[in-house]
């Protein structure tokens, strides 16, 4: 027998709307992951990128548990001496949900080429509109707890 091997298709490429408003940052950063990475797929293959577009509108609406959003950091880096900057999670919610968000993906996908190619994929917006009707996304909805 000889082994199946999958091709990517980029023509075959779902796109799917997320609407993340009262949703769980890091429940749904896990799921948005696995569908832009192709793990939701029967064809799953790691070096493959085999996912699909992924557009999550109301990022402004998303939630965090506990403390996270005054005990979670992230860090950049702005090249000079003594230029490093932290910022906690509750700010940049507040200030840029869909920049913290795809940080939050970024950090769940591989580090290398492939997880470059993979976050492109995913289009967050903060409110509720999209300009994205063009490629007919299907809508799909979250368990919420």
């Amino acid at each position: 027998m000889k082994t199946f091997l999958p091709t990517a298709d980029p023509h075959n490429r779902r796109w799917v709307v997320i609407d993340l408003q009262g949703a769980t940052l890091g429940r749904v950063a896990v799921k948005v992951a696995d569908m832009l990475r192709g793990k939701d797929k029967p064809t799953f293959t790691p070096h493959i990128d085999m996912g699909d577009h992924v557009v999550a509108i109301n990022a402004a609406g998303l939630k965090v548990t506990g403390s996270k959003l005054l005990n979670k950091f992230s860090y950049t880096y702005t090249g000079y001496p003594g230029g490093l900057r932290k910022h906690n999670l509750g700010n940049e919610l507040n200030r840029r949900p869909d920049e913290a968000f795809t940080l939050t993906i970024r950090g769940m996908l591989p580090k290398n080429k492939l997880g470059r190619k993979m976050i492109k994929k995913l289009h967050v917006y903060a409110g509720s509109e999209h300009p994205h009707a063009a490629q007919q996304p299907t809508s799909i909805e979250l368990k919420r707890k």
